[in-house]
């Protein structure tokens, strides 16, 4: 298979009884990144499968696109920022992804003259002078680019892996500058698996390996085509563990991995609702109010554009907050370089005073009172929501756009103003437990 390792693929796909892929799970996988021509912020996905890597990167994007975009209307954006917004969301998930620096980064792009984009030009001109003159790929123009998701006919499982190669650059910037160069493939055909093949052997297999707890369980799934637990962390967190608990746990003797630290945008299931999981405070408690929300077949996203460090604090959050994450948030603020003795002594004077009879946890009131003094501590009663789904099927006349509505956040159950019972109200209620939702949209958003 090129000089991919046969055990790339053993680890995405796994080893299907027939001995081969399906060609139809391999065709929903073969899109790239696509804006929505009616949400210019928002990637669209055509089929079933790819979500467990366009959602992540959609609430990254998000991310880098709200929250560190000096812009008013974070909706509207050019192709050129659109090239610069996903270009620098896909080095970011990378970067999350390198367990050493020493190794460099490794994309995955189509050889060279093997492009499925350029098989089909039939123009002798356009052949002569690529053979006269040799181009890289990133230099091929916007229009020899397919911008469509899904793969030629003729392109296969075993074709794909014959046409792509990768290589290795050493630096943050050279893999943000090679990132940049290779626009036109992350969004023509199969760029959604060329970054998801980057981003594997950036980690590493046997990485990988170490973290998963299954390792015969393959990140996508061979029969229904979708997207492993370990796969969402491995994007979301740069680890590819299972579970979405806080920390390591012990059964039997075997060590199963966790989150261990509090990540960027969070995660939310609509599986803890029906009992059959647990997201610990890592996940439930991102530091941007961003949250792919997770269904029994499908990732959209949920999130909220705070407009201060303040609200945002107090939107991520839980009422009550647990001691690590403390150690997270003012590991996170801009304090004078200081040493590990000063800033483990600050957090033990910090915690004594906000939980002083060490029950291991702080109350939101307290904490905003001492880190915001002079702002409103209260949970807001209400504030503007949108949620995200990129499936076309699932939007309104097929047009992927954000569902706007207003969120409010109460303390206690109060039926007079009971909203609805929706699958997205009840994965959200397992953060907010008294959580009502008002959508701008005559019927609420699907979460499938």
């Amino acid at each position: 298979m090129s000089e991919l390792d046969k055990e790339v693929v053993d680890l995405v796909w796994g080893r299907p009884s027939s001995g081969a892929v399906s060609a139809s799970i391999f065709r929903r996988w073969a899109q790239g990144f696509v804006f929505s021509e009616n949400e210019h912020t928002a990637l669209e996905q055509f089929e079933g499968g790819p979500c467990a890597v366009i959602a992540p990167v959609q609430a990254f994007l998000l991310k880098n696109i709200v929250f560190n975009r000096e812009c008013s209307n974070w909706r509207q954006m050019s192709e050129e920022g659109q090239k610069t917004a996903l270009c620098s969301t896909l080095s970011e998930i990378l970067e999350s992804a390198c367990s050493s620096p020493s190794t460099g980064f490794c994309l995955v792009t189509w050889a060279k003259g093997q492009s499925p984009h350029t098989s089909t030009h039939t123009n002798t001109q356009s052949q002569s002078q690529t053979q006269d003159v040799p181009e890289p790929e990133s230099s091929q123009p916007p229009q020899e680019q397919s911008p469509t998701a899904l793969a030629a006919e003729d392109l296969g499982f075993e074709r794909f892996h014959s046409d792509i190669h990768k290589r290795t650059v050493m630096s943050v910037t050279d893999l943000r500058e090679e990132v940049l160069s290779l626009y036109h493939t992350w969004r023509g055909c199969c760029g959604v698996l060329l970054f998801l093949y980057s981003v594997i052997l950036t980690k590493g297999i046997e990485n990988i390996r170490n973290e998963i707890q299954d390792t015969m369980e393959p990140l996508i799934d061979p029969v229904h085509g979708h997207g492993s637990q370990s796969l969402v962390n491995l994007l979301v967190t740069g680890h590819a563990v299972s579970n979405v608990w806080d920390g390591d746990r012990e059964c039997s003797g075997m060590k199963l991995h966790g989150i261990h630290k509090q990540a960027s945008v969070g995660f939310l299931t609509l599986m803890e609702s029906l009992r059959f999981c647990k997201v610990g405070a890592f996940l439930k408690s991102p530091k941007f109010p961003i949250w792919i929300l997770g269904s029994e077949t499908h990732l959209s996203v949920f999130f909220t554009k705070a407009s201060s460090m303040h609200s945002s604090i107090i939107l991520s959050l839980d009422f009550c907050i647990c001691f690590p994450l403390l150690v997270f948030f003012l590991y996170s603020l801009p304090l004078p370089s200081i040493s590990v003795s000063v800033f483990l002594l600050s957090v033990s004077l910090v915690k004594s005073k906000l939980d002083p009879e060490s029950l291991g946890i702080i109350l939101l009131g307290p904490f905003l009172l001492e880190f915001f003094p002079n702002q409103d501590s209260g949970i807001p009663d209400s504030f503007p929501v949108y949620h995200y789904n990129g499936l076309k099927q699932s939007n309104h006349n097929e047009r992927v756009e954000y569902v706007e509505g207003t969120a409010l956040v109460l303390g206690f159950e109060d039926p007079m103003v009971r909203t609805d019972d929706t699958p997205v109200k009840r994965c959200l209620q397992t953060k907010w437990s008294y959580i009502e939702l008002l959508w701008t949209t005559d019927r609420s958003p699907s979460l499938n």
